[in-house]
């Protein structure tokens, strides 16, 4: 019986292991819920452009043209967690064009409809160090 017991601990263990380490991000921990982006990094939609599924909430999104960078979009609900770079992400802009703030967008993905907690414009740096498979 006791080594029944220490199986299942072990076995329990393990699965709270695997979703630690399924919940981090290769991109370090999110931004707090609510960050947007200034005024002058707001993306106007038309430039968005090819986008990468990170985990089960983090899509990477590359601009063109003004929104020139790579943006960090982080959701609260796992919407993604079926879902693969290749599918396709449905973007419904919420105002006049730009996106500054969570609000402002609504993504849908196969898993359905995304809770958008925070836009980040990454630096430079940031996105020189997301790994090559991980780029949008």
């Amino acid at each position: 019986m006791t080594r029944i017991v220490f199986i299942l601990a072990i076995g329990v263990a393990a699965i709270g292991t695997l979703a630690v380490a399924a919940s981090t991000s290769p991109l370090g921990p999110p931004p707090p819920a609510g960050t947007g982006l200034d005024k002058a990094q707001c993306i106007i939609d038309r430039d968005l452009g090819n986008h990468s599924v990170v985990d089960q909430n983090t899509l990477l999104w590359g601009a063109v043209g003004r929104s020139r960078g790579t943006y960090r979009v982080t959701m609260r609900n796992g919407c993604l967690r079926s879902a693969v770079s290749s599918d396709p992400i449905e973007i419904r802009q919420v105002g006049g064009g730009r996106i500054c703030a969570p609000k402002d967008l609504r993504i849908i993905a196969r898993s359905g409809l995304c809770d958008v907690a925070s836009i980040v414009k990454l630096t430079p740096e940031e996105a020189a160090a997301v790994p090559k498979r991980l780029r949008p």
